[in-house]
């Protein structure tokens, strides 16, 4: 949620880039919270935390009223960590995933976390472990997806996700042999679907339910909700979302009324919740041209935010000139440039403005200054929950504004932190 033009909830960008260095993930807490509440309809929200797993993230989240997916056992600690416990009804945390790998199913084992299986052979896996006895949820490939790029698409024969819909007998059948009862049925088709696709999912899980036998009590839409990273792109708003609510409902109460027993409907938004809650914060290091392009190259690099590098993927970019409070002040006399905005990489795939394909493409800037800021949007999904130490870099620091402050929630890396753990023999 942004405030005036060169603030982030109403903190100036240039006291965060002085108080807290460059490159640095800023997050508004209010936003988050915002989104939260409207998924309110739903009966549990659980946030996928894959997306931002910062504690000051899912401490927030926590508190007011979400609950947690975890994909590892990573997860799981940080959710613990964060103030969830282990076990409850519904489950505080679920551990959702295709494999077990060994540390998170001594984890599961460990905790009591419950478990949502992607595969049949964690059926079997978590049954031996249990010694068997207890319930699991299944998530169910319905045989389609969708996402914003293909790499998200978690549908369909081209995807590892998911039990697939034909093989739920034999699922049942394991279940069976381990004592192990199917309470809930997930599906989550991919990340970044538009409403049309995602309303296909209600249909499919409705028609696949009745399968898991007398014990299901859980239904869930999985995630994947739009969220606009360009202007003009769907967005949720109240409306859809109430819409989406009401097809979720209906397709519950049909099943409710063909079972005979309350079900209880989970929504499990992550990309959704805090996207737009984030901005990257990064200083203009070098302006050059090559041939027919214009460089602009700052402190961040797709080890800071992989997702153009991975996906091609477009953020908003706003430039604000060194010493200046405001976005947009000083700009005035400076001609609007097309650039290509890049990284301090040794990486030719460095580069934020480029195309599913890998293709360098450009985008309008105020012709940028060393020393001025370029402020990244939407950053807050996906950004440091996927960046890395890739040339040796450390990751940025992250921030989140809350009553009007920003806290330091994570601080930088210095290079002790990179090399922690290596030893010379």
């Amino acid at each position: 949620m942004r405030g005036p033009c060169g603030e982030i909830a109403f903190v100036p960008v240039a006291e965060i880039a002085r108080d807290f260095g460059t490159p640095t993930y800023v997050y508004d807490a209010a936003a988050i919270v915002e989104r939260i509440a409207e998924l309110s309809r739903f009966d549990v929200l659980r946030y996928a935390q894959k997306a931002n797993s910062n504690l000051a993230v899912l401490d927030l989240c926590r508190r007011h009223g979400a609950l947690v997916d975890a994909v590892s056992a990573g997860e799981i600690h940080r959710a613990l960590a964060a103030g969830f416990d282990a076990q409850g009804d519904p489950p505080p945390i679920v551990y959702t995933a295709d494999v077990f790998d060994r540390e998170s199913l001594d984890c599961v084992i460990e905790h009591g976390i419950a478990v949502n299986c992607g595969s049949p052979d964690m059926i079997d896996q978590y049954g031996e472990s249990t010694g068997g006895g207890g319930e699991i949820t299944l998530r169910i490939n319905p045989g389609f997806g969708h996402g914003h790029n293909r790499k998200t698409n978690t549908g369909g024969a081209h995807s590892k996700h998911g039990v697939w819909h034909e093989d739920l007998p034999d699922c049942l059948a394991r279940a069976r042999r381990h004592g192990l009862r199917i309470t809930g049925a997930h599906m989550h088709i991919g990340s970044g679907a538009d409403l049309e696709h995602l309303a296909q999912v209600a249909g499919a899980l409705e028609r696949l339910a009745p399968q898991l036998g007398g014990d299901l009590h859980t239904l869930s839409a999985g995630g994947g909700l739009p969220v606009p990273y360009r202007a003009g792109e769907p967005a949720s708003t109240p409306e859809t979302l109430a819409s989406y609510f009401r097809l979720w409902d209906a397709a519950r109460r049909r099943l409710e009324a063909r079972l005979g027993r309350a079900l209880r409907l989970e929504i499990e938004p992550g990309r959704y919740l805090v996207a737009e809650a984030g901005t990257l914060v990064t200083e203009v290091r070098a302006v050059k041209r090559q041939g027919g392009n214009h460089f602009v190259l700052v402190d961040a690099g797709f080890n800071t935010l992989a997702r153009p590098a991975m996906y091609g993927a477009y953020h908003p970019m706003s430039l604000l000139p060194k010493n200046s409070r405001a976005a947009g002040a000083g700009l005035e006399e400076r001609k609007v440039c097309e650039v290509v905005v890049g990284g301090p990489l040794c990486e030719s795939g460095d580069i934020f403005t480029q195309d599913e394909e890998g293709m360098v493409r450009t985008q309008p800037l105020p012709e940028a200054q060393v020393g001025d800021l370029l402020l990244i949007g939407c950053a807050g999904a996906y950004g440091f929950s996927m960046s890395s130490n890739y040339n040796s870099k450390p990751r940025a620091a992250e921030v989140m504004i809350s009553g009007g402050r920003a806290h330091l929630v994570r601080a930088r890396e210095t290079g002790a932190d990179l090399m922690r753990g290596e030893r010379i023999p």
